[in-house]
């Protein structure tokens, strides 16, 4: 028996085969931070592994990557950021938001936390509006900033 685990194991890294969960280990969502600056929003999300891979793009009308049913939150518009590996299973402080103290950003919206892939809508005020996403380290953070022009 501790034989065919083994080969299993071997055949697996081999292969390249990683579960996602522990593809994801370390790499856990900490934060969530909201900025208002003279001439854009940020929102700021921090992990604690690796800077992950990240994907983004506009959409009218977001929805959860399990169900694929829609959000509800505000914004005319919303930046769908997609994190992975990454997770949020053990992060305790708010998925789901809005965010009065902003000039543009209007809401922030967990829309999965599924198989290593953590995403989030921001919504915003205006449709086309100009964002950049970013990365930093030490620690590792994704930034989003929604410009105000």
């Amino acid at each position: 028996m501790r034989g065919t685990a083994a080969l299993l194991v071997a055949v697996g890294m081999a292969t390249g085969v990683v579960p996602a969960a522990s593809a994801a280990e370390g790499n856990e969502l900490t934060a969530i931070r909201t900025e208002l600056h003279a001439s854009f929003d940020r929102v700021v999300f921090e992990l604690n592994g690796a800077v992950p891979s990240v994907t983004h793009g506009r959409d009218a009308e977001p929805a959860h990557c399990a169900s694929g049913k829609p959000i509800s939150a505000k914004g005319d518009e919303f930046v769908v950021v997609t994190m992975e590996p990454a997770n949020a299973h053990d992060y305790t402080g708010p998925r789901r938001f809005e965010t009065p103290g902003l000039d543009k950003v209007r809401s922030v919206s967990n829309t999965c936390d599924f198989e290593a892939h953590l995403g989030f809508a921001i919504g915003f005020e205006g449709a086309g509006r100009a964002y950049t996403v970013s990365t930093l380290t030490n620690p590792s953070r994704v930034v989003i900033d929604v410009w105000s022009f």
